[in-house]
């Protein structure tokens, strides 16, 4: 896409920032000689040798360098890192941050305040291509600049923009959710395995029963709830299991795990403030 030649990954060696690179290369997007990928070691940047691109362990030169600067460092290190650099931002420059937490005029402030900003949270699932990220952005965002950004993290899954206060809501259930997910897979395979399956059997099942039941949600339109009322046959053994799961408690389980995930993602968002 014209006027987006050059990207660079602050923290791109992380399993995040590495997701987004090869989701990148692999799809055409940007030329390996114009991806620069930065770390805090030349032993993290050595594991993106084979990939092509520039690592540098200089994130200044590489701000200086881009026309499209992607922040995917850990939460304390964001705010210090781009005031760091914030000479080296410029208002024609794109900054997307994939920081956990962190608002859009928090990150515009600390690149110097002249950087248009978006914001976006994938999840885990980006390194397989399959996950759901959320974005929102800046009053200074062009049209150009958002669709460069959606075509970014859509070479790693579904992207889906909402309004700014949605955001930590969207790390809760977005960027925590495949954990809770993955601790059903775990407790699903358990139970085939109490039931005497074998355990690679069980785990690939109860793997493969989340993935069926997500396809049938998202292909059909259908509420989850009619989806589950179809293969619940009166008398049968899905109710059986269904009374089961609301006897001890899953479904308030559930939302309790997304809730408190929330508010820590805003309790974490109030500390930036009082760190800067």
């Amino acid at each position: 896409m014209s006027g987006f030649e050059r990207v660079a990954f602050i923290g791109g060696a992380g399993m995040m920032g590495r997701a987004l690179v090869e989701g990148l290369l692999q799809e055409g997007v940007i030329a390996a000689d114009k991806l620069t990928v930065t770390a805090r070691s030349g032993k993290s940047l050595g594991r993106l040798e084979s990939l092509g691109v520039i690592t540098t362990l200089d994130n200044c030169a590489a701000v200086a360098n881009a026309d499209v600067v992607v922040l995917a460092v850990h939460p304390d290190q964001a705010l210090p890192c781009l005031t760091a650099c914030a000479a080296a931002f410029r208002p024609d420059q794109l900054l997307i941050s994939v920081v956990t937490a962190m608002s859009v005029a928090k990150l515009r402030r600390a690149a110097g305040g002249r950087t248009p900003v978006v914001r976006a949270m994938p999840n885990i699932a980006a390194t397989v291509r399959a996950s759901v990220t959320t974005l929102t952005f800046g009053t200074e965002v062009t049209e150009e600049q958002l669709a460069f950004a959606v075509q970014l993290f859509g070479v790693v899954g579904d992207v889906i923009p909402v309004d700014e206060k949605h955001l930590n809501a969207c790390t809760g259930l977005g960027a925590c959710g495949p954990a809770f997910a993955f601790k059903m897979i775990e407790s699903l395979a358990e139970g085939g395995v109490k039931m005497g399956l074998p355990r690679d059997v069980s785990r690939r099942m109860a793997a493969g029963v989340l993935r069926g039941a997500a396809e049938l949600v998202l292909k059909t339109g259908k509420h989850p709830a009619e989806l589950k009322d179809e293969v619940t046959t009166p008398g049968g053994c899905t109710i059986d299991g269904i009374a089961k799961l609301e006897e001890r408690g899953l479904p308030i389980a559930l939302i309790a795990a997304v809730e408190v995930s929330t508010r820590k993602a805003a309790e974490l968002d109030a500390s930036a403030d009082i760190e800067q």
